[in-house]
């Protein structure tokens, strides 16, 4: 367990020194911009999505080196989708990560041009960092899967169904719906980012590993709401009891505490069972959803 949590912990330290090296430098003409941009990206965050890049990876023979600016896109996507839905016009939070919001730190109009920067890199560094290791074609695949999991098919469009939601009943089907866009796709992104790294990956071990993404990601909203519920403001890193306060549908809410605790479980066997065929390498692939069942924050 302390080597899977050392090797965890290699990652996230290795992931931060790519983002810092990333980013402009905070002194960049506009300082103001990149200041703000370095206050949201770096020193917070469990960096679960470039974890689960750098992970399968792993589960398929590829060095982390191969890995890091696949994995710094989709934690930039991360962070920005993270600025937005902090500002008063979505969600009106105060506390991100431990910290003020980017939109209480800076202001308001910055925070934006924050989630609009952070965005544009993302694409930027996929298609031409001089560390991406990919062939022109895999850049061009990652480069559309990471479009189309942060647009309005995806990440973006769960959170207009989610801002639709509010106030609203849902089906526990148009809940799920709504979460493996707004959430699901990025995790499922960040898996495939790695997998798309191989140059012709069996389609059966695809399949199998977007799978497990697909009920990871859903895993991961499920504790979200869980948490929502039973931690406190101090311990998750922003407010508890928010979705709640906005009238927001969670599954706590549509089909009770412990259905919803019945569920996670039944998301995390699942997606073991597609790990199977993957043996000991895809261990940390199974300590990451692991954590994402048990996770406290």
């Amino acid at each position: 367990m302390l080597n899977v949590r050392n090797r965890l912990q290699a990652w996230q330290e290795r992931i931060e020194s790519v983002l810092e090296d990333t980013l402009p430098p905070a002194t960049t003409h506009p300082a103001v911009l990149h200041e703000a941009l370095r206050y949201s990206v770096l020193n917070g965050g469990k960096r679960m999505r470039p974890l689960l890049v750098y992970a399968t990876g792993e589960a398929l023979g590829i060095a982390p080196e191969h890995l890091d600016i696949p994995a710094a896109a989709v934690e930039l996507i991360h962070v920005y989708s993270l600025v937005h839905d902090d500002l008063p016009a979505m969600d009106n939070d105060d506390l991100r990560r431990g910290k003020p919001t980017c939109h209480k730190a800076f202001d308001e109009p910055t925070a934006i041009l924050v989630g609009d920067a952070l965005q544009a890199l993302a694409f930027q560094v996929l298609a031409a960092h001089p560390r991406m290791t990919a062939s022109p074609a895999q850049r061009l695949r990652m480069i559309e899967l990471l479009g189309q999991a942060a647009g309005s098919r995806g990440m973006v469009g769960g959170q207009a169904l989610d801002l639709a939601a509010v106030g609203k009943t849902l089906t526990e089907i148009e809940l799920e719906n709504m979460h493996i866009h707004k959430t699901g796709a990025l995790i499922r992104a960040s898996v495939l980012l790695a997998a798309y790294s191989v140059e012709a990956l069996d389609a059966q071990r695809l399949q199998r590993l977007d799978h497990f993404a697909k009920c990871i990601g859903l895993a991961f909203q499920v504790q979200d709401d869980i948490l929502d519920v039973e931690s406190d403001t101090q311990t998750l890193g922003k407010t508890r009891g928010a979705d709640e306060a906005a009238g927001k549908p969670t599954y706590p809410s549509i089909i009770g505490l412990s259905a919803s605790k019945t569920k996670l479980q039944d998301l995390y066997d699942e997606a073991l069972d597609a790990l199977v065929s993957f043996g000991e390498s895809a261990h940390l692939l199974r300590e990451i959803a692991e954590f994402t069942v048990k996770r406290i924050r």
